[in-house]
């Protein structure tokens, strides 16, 4: 079993998850805040929906608002999500704080777990975010 699809070992080749969310100027806003997100790329339609392409540090996801008729629902819509987020930090305490000032919400806070200092919250949108980094000589 290889990895030789044409284009699939093309060191440019990435993955971005797309959040779908009900309101994406205050998602936008809430993840600068939160996350000290910049924004890369805003479309806006005109309407108030938007789809940005997001990065924090060097590491870049995508919001939009959700569009029921392409199939894109918010958690908000559906009543929860089927993907957690992972976000790998320096200070994961300091971040963990800095998202839960902005508004998000605790799962589980900050502790030290599976060879992780890693803690959980929800966003005010629906998506989960787990905020940790590996301890020192853990594989």
């Amino acid at each position: 079993m290889g990895n030789d699809a044409p284009g699939m070992n093309d060191q440019n080749t990435s993955i971005a998850p797309m959040l779908s969310v009900r309101n994406g100027k205050k998602a936008i806003d809430f993840y600068k805040t939160a996350f000290g997100a910049s924004v890369l790329f805003l479309h806006d339609d005109g309407s108030g929906s938007v789809v940005a392409k997001l990065s924090v540090g060097t590491a870049e996801f995508w919001v939009a608002d959700e569009s029921p008729e392409h199939l894109n629902f918010s958690p908000e819509t559906i009543g929860g999500g089927s993907v957690r987020m992972i976000m790998t930090v320096v200070n994961p305490d300091a971040a963990f704080d800095r998202s839960i000032a902005a508004g998000a919400t605790i799962v589980w806070p900050v502790h030290n777990e599976y060879g992780w200092r890693i803690g959980r919250m929800v966003d005010p949108f629906g998506h989960h975010w787990e905020i940790g980094k590996p301890l020192d000589g853990a594989s």
